[in-house]
């Protein structure tokens, strides 16, 4: 048992850092090739840092373990949310001036309403799966043309202010884009055998292992651009990072796996998880764009009850496993 947790954690290290180099890389060679700000912090930062989840879950499914890439996409989600918004808004509010982020929070509302039909027959097969990603495909379309034709907007107006203060050359750009895309599929091969190992041997099912430790370590890409952001006071920047990674999850990371390897789903997730997630993006989605002539802002207060619902369901799966092993 020590080999597969020695595992875990040198893979979620090896991810972390692969996955900020790997941004990092993609974002400077988008600038340098003359892409926007605005699509470079809508799909490059904002889907590049769920570039983890998305090898992570597409190798389980491939490997038969389709309820660990289920666990991933949904307990990413969650982590995002709880672990991630609502503890940089107990550190500092957050103001969302971004009319982007406002039109894109229903959108992801929406979108999670979607997934719960989808899995209401107990399965998420591969026609579905291909429904998920045809939205995805529609939505980055719709993104390109937005940037193209709308005016100009807060997000893009953080994202420059990133990028100007991590200076990379083309060369360097497409080096680190390729060197962290490698590191990407070996850590997260290395990632998902600790992690099926650990769930053989304590017992337990491989969702509870996706939707806690993998989902958490997966989500740590997004703690860490969303801190520097943080410390700019590029507050759009970290909203657009969390919305920008949840419509990823949950159109590309649930959809690839599930055209991949259909996916089994009990009772249990729509009650527990996927409820939790509906919950957290509705709360969200408030929030964020306000109501009654409130200005759009995650204060101090609404991230702790962000952050709370985050780590009560965590201490509740941790619960889970301890019974499951009779501990």
């Amino acid at each position: 048992m020590l080999l597969p947790l020695i595992a875990i954690a040198a893979g979620l290290v090896l991810l972390v850092w692969s996955a900020e180099r790997f941004v990092d890389g993609a974002a400077a060679t988008s600038r340098r090739l003359g892409v926007s700000p605005l699509l470079i912090g809508m799909l490059v930062i904002g889907f590049g840092t769920s570039a983890p989840e998305l090898m992570v879950s597409s190798l389980a499914a491939g490997q038969g373990n389709p309820g660990l890439a289920l666990g991933n996409g949904y307990g990413s989600n969650i982590a995002n949310i709880g672990m991630i918004l609502g503890l940089m808004a107990l550190i500092s509010p957050l103001a969302v001036h971004s009319s982007v982020i406002r039109r894109e929070l229903p959108l992801l509302a929406g979108v999670t309403l979607l997934s719960a039909l989808l899995m209401w027959g107990g399965v998420i097969g591969r026609f579905e799966g291909a429904v998920l990603l045809l939205m995805l495909a529609a939505m980055i379309g719709f993104s390109i043309w937005q940037a193209r034709r709308g005016p100009a907007d807060a997000l893009a107006s953080d994202t420059e202010d990133s990028l100007a203060a991590r200076p990379m050359s083309l060369r360097a750009g497409l080096a680190w884009t390729f060197t962290g895309l490698l590191l990407l599929v070996l850590s997260s091969r290395v990632l998902v055998w600790g992690a099926v190992e650990i769930a053989l041997g304590f017992g337990v099912s491989d969702l509870i292992i996706g939707l806690t430790i993998v989902a958490i370590g997966t989500s740590l890409p997004e703690l860490a651009s969303s801190i520097s952001a943080l410390r700019k006071n590029e507050h759009d920047l970290v909203v657009g990072n969390v919305v920008g990674s949840n419509l990823f999850n949950t159109l590309g990371v649930v959809g690839l796996a599930a055209v991949i390897h259909p996916i089994a789903v009990g009772g249990e997730v729509l009650l527990r998880d996927w409820s939790l997630m509906a919950l957290m993006t509705l709360l969200m989605t408030v929030f964020a764009i306000g109501w009654r002539g409130r200005p759009g802002r995650i204060n101090r207060v609404e991230g702790a009850v962000l952050l709370a619902l985050f780590l009560g369901y965590t201490l509740y799966m941790v619960r889970l496993v301890v019974q499951a092993t009779g501990a």
